[in-house]
């Protein structure tokens, strides 16, 4: 089955869309990456979606308005794909959407929203669509991230020692062998809102952490970030930019006196430390990386600094392009979906159980399933990738 899997996550600077070809042989899920494309937000839709954003409180009416212009750019990301990585023969599309709102309290997930309705998507290719993925592993008591961990899990199955998947979006989040997994804490959301303060909305991100490499981390303020009781609770556990926001970072006293340089310097060490004392805590002997923060040369180079003799990968060398994985997972998830077979992990989301996720928006013929899997699988292949240490 050729499947495109669209992301756009909590940078939310453009809508990735991967086009895999997957099949099932006996228990084992084969995927064959066939390329990503990424389009990137117009740039008035991306600052109505800043505006939009927690901690800011917003109209119906907005909400509407970015649920449209949200669905319509994941439409022409899905068209585009189609067209240009799958020939016009692609029959599915699994869509992720643009989360606006994820309602953790007292370490419990109450609800999450993704916005981009599916119905664009459907009309504008044809295609068959699933969507809103979080909201069933919600419903079950699970937290709803980090919803890629079953393909994760089943990815770095039978790899040497205890290799952990890691993600650095906006939000960093790890997958270990035994199924925990959970948001680490801030990924490059702090950062980015950052640079948007310091530049007067001018730069959007830190390039090449070209203004952290410049900097030294003021360690007062570090304790005082360190300080986030997030990092003291027990997985599983998410988060997000409810917690991690501009606000966040006026009520830690980012902004008073400190020159950028020194602040990024120190919120870029924030990641690779709360990163690390994760990765640590659940005894990883390999880190598989993968998200746009491993794109942050001083952000790895921290983060290795920090983990010492435990080596991190790119997940390129496995096979799967780090900036393009978790479309792809989603891929993955949307086909387990279309053939009646769960997508999530409960030990890894605290779920009652395993549940076959998401809401099914037929094509322009329908939506004719295919015949339901014999078995689960219980592991994933990257066709064309040797994967060896």
């Amino acid at each position: 089955m050729l499947v495109i899997g669209l992301m756009s996550g909590t940078s939310y600077d453009a809508v990735d869309a991967a086009a895999a070809g997957l099949r099932l042989d006996g228990d084992t899920l084969l995927l064959r990456p066939l390329g990503m494309v990424s389009s990137p937000y117009d740039p008035g839709l991306r600052a109505a979606l800043t505006r939009a954003l927690p901690p800011a409180a917003v109209p119906l009416a907005e909400v509407c308005r970015l649920d449209t212009g949200i669905g319509r750019a994941f439409a022409a990301a899905a068209v585009r794909a189609d067209r240009e990585l799958c020939a016009g023969r692609a029959e599915l599309v699994a869509s992720h959407g643009q989360t606006v709102y994820h309602w953790a309290d007292g370490g419990r997930v109450h609800g999450t929203l993704q916005l981009g309705r599916p119905a664009w998507i459907a009309e504008a290719t044809g295609l068959p669509v699933v969507a809103d993925f979080r909201a069933r592993d919600v419903a079950a008591g699970g937290q709803g991230a980090p919803l890629v961990s079953l393909v994760d899990l089943l990815w770095l199955r039978g790899r040497p020692g205890r290799a952990v998947a890691l993600n650095i979006g906006g939000i960093a989040n790890l997958t270990a062998p035994d199924g925990t997994a959970f948001d680490t804490g801030p990924g490059c959301a702090l950062l980015d809102a950052a640079v948007r303060e310091f530049s007067g909305g001018r730069e959007a991100y830190d390039a090449d952490g070209a203004l952290a490499g410049r900097g030294r981390p003021e360690r007062r303020l570090l304790d005082r970030l360190l300080a986030e009781p997030y990092y003291a609770l027990a997985p599983p556990k998410t988060t997000g930019k409810e917690v991690f926001h501009r606000g966040y970072l006026r009520s830690a006293g980012l902004f008073d006196g400190i020159r950028p340089e020194d602040a990024l310097a120190t919120l870029t060490l924030l990641t690779a430390r709360t990163v690390a004392d994760a990765v640590r805590a659940v005894g990883a002997t390999e880190v598989i990386a993968s998200g746009g923060g491993i794109r942050n040369p001083v952000l790895t180079g921290m983060l290795r600094e920090q983990l010492g003799p435990v080596p991190v990968r790119a997940s390129d060398e496995l096979g799967l392009p780090g900036a393009a994985k978790e479309a792809y997972a989603f891929a993955v998830l949307g086909f387990l979906t279309a053939h009646g077979l769960p997508g999530t992990d409960p030990r890894s989301t605290g779920a009652r159980h395993a549940s076959v996720l998401g809401s099914l928006t037929p094509g322009g013929d329908g939506f004719r399933l295919p015949p339901p899997a014999a078995r689960e699988p219980v592991r994933l292949v990257v066709e064309g990738a040797d994967g060896k240490p």
